[in-house]
């Protein structure tokens, strides 16, 4: 296993967004997705503001492989399942992070019906 350099943690926890792709079947990639992302400790999470229905979300739990870019930086990457200490953590980084574009925002990423949709990005290349 691979972990996050410090300069891969930084360019993601310094980007407003970071971009997203998942595999196909057969390698191919889909079409590259805007989406937050939230540093914890030395660990990177994203999540699915509409919860298991989000499509990108779907595929990435179905086929668990994609690539991410953020900041000049692009890796490849594992979507993990994130346990319930990881995803309280997440709340308190997303909270930080995007505080300042207000309710109509942050509160979507804050709901029961997305904490479930919460991945680890695990490196994978």
């Amino acid at each position: 296993m691979t972990d996050w350099t410090t300069a891969e943690l930084d360019r993601v926890d310094g980007a407003d967004e970071l971009q997203i792709t998942t595999a196909r079947r057969d390698g191919s990639l889909r079409s590259w997705v805007p989406i937050w992302a939230v540093r914890v400790g030395n660990e990177l999470f994203v999540r699915s503001y509409r919860g298991t229905d989000g499509a990108w979300y779907r595929h990435a739990t179905q086929l668990p492989n994609g690539r991410i870019r953020a900041n000049g930086m692009e890796r490849g990457v594992a979507f993990d399942s994130a346990d319930e200490n990881s995803t309280t953590a997440v709340d308190e980084a997303y909270r930080a992070k995007y505080a300042r574009y207000g309710s109509t925002y942050l509160r979507p990423m804050l709901a029961e019906q997305a904490r479930p949709a919460t991945l680890q990005l695990t490196p994978r290349d």
